[in-house]
């Protein structure tokens, strides 16, 4: 009984705190809602989630129109992808293989477990109680989108997301091939975020290529390139 008690209350927290984090984005930055882009995004994340179990409906995947190439999870499975992550990805697996790394954070619970150790699980409850909520989202908005979790944790969700990849029948390899160009390009771009916060990038793409050497690759794109190449000039022209 008391368990349930905890969990019941740590539920209630996280949805608190991702309903927070999101009012403080949304007061702060300009969402992408065009129809035809959030459409876009939803048929590449359908196939993810249909050969994986996950319900699309639990999940929360807004758009923000920011240069910076990143994503990241937020309590209470909100998830955020910014423009210049859409824009950079030179193929739509790559983009497929972040967006199952960020769910896999959510599905494992990756971004409570990560708060909880950095802010402070005491902390976390006052504030969704409290009067300083705006403060304490702004905080954890910096540590969620700025920071990595620690190794073992980005590696878990790495070997997911390529998991969740391989029963949907999407070749992992882009995914690699994407850390491989934005480690190297990152040495002199500020705004490669998702792969600034990631110093490992390239031993990361070493295992993830380890990882599936071997396995057979039934590869289907989700997407034409034709629909590919509009979805991210509607992107951009946005």
């Amino acid at each position: 009984m008391k368990f349930f008690k905890v969990q019941e209350r740590t539920e209630k927290v996280e949805q608190k705190l991702g309903d927070m984090i999101w009012n403080e984005i949304q007061d702060s930055e300009e969402i992408i809602t065009n129809d035809t882009i959030v459409k876009s995004l939803d048929k590449l994340l359908k196939p993810l989630c249909d050969a994986n179990d996950i319900h699309r409906d639990s999940l929360k995947i807004y758009i923000v129109k920011k240069d910076e190439i990143n994503a990241f999870a937020l309590p209470n499975n909100h998830l955020v992808v910014y423009s210049g992550l859409i824009e950079d990805c030179k193929r739509q697996e790559a983009l497929q293989g972040v967006l199952g790394h960020e769910i896999a954070h959510i599905e494992k619970n990756h971004v409570m477990k990560k708060l909880s150790k950095e802010i402070g699980y005491s902390v976390l409850l006052t504030a969704t109680g409290g009067s300083k909520g705006g403060q304490l989202a702004r905080e954890i908005l910096k540590t969620l989108s700025s920071s990595a979790y620690d190794r073992k944790l980005e590696k878990e969700a790495d070997i997911t997301s390529v998991d969740y990849m391989l029963k949907a029948n999407i070749d992992p390899k882009p995914m690699a091939d994407f850390m491989f160009q934005m480690a190297q390009d990152n040495k002199s771009d500020k705004n490669m975020e998702w792969i600034s916060d990631h110093p490992d990038s390239e031993a990361r793409a070493k295992y993830i290529l380890e990882y599936i050497k071997g396995k057979t690759l039934k590869s289907k794109a989700t997407l034409s390139e034709k629909d590919w190449k509009a979805f991210q000039e509607q992107v951009s022209k946005e």
